[in-house]
């Protein structure tokens, strides 16, 4: 049976890697609880491939 509760998962994907051009996606699984954020997050996070901390925002 599912589990109840405010928590989701989210993806959050990299601003900046679509704008660099550079092939592959920078992508972090979190989770959030919906009731204390209910709009959609944007986190600072590495992104391995610009080699710098980049934001992140949520997707879907």
């Amino acid at each position: 049976m599912a589990k109840k509760g405010n928590r989701v998962q989210v993806i959050l994907e990299c601003t900046e890697h679509k704008k660099s051009g550079q092939p592959g996606t920078s992508r972090y699984i979190t989770t959030k609880n919906r009731k204390n954020t209910p709009d959609r997050m944007e986190l600072k996070k590495y992104n391995p491939i610009l080699n710098k901390y980049t934001v992140h925002k949520e997707i879907k």
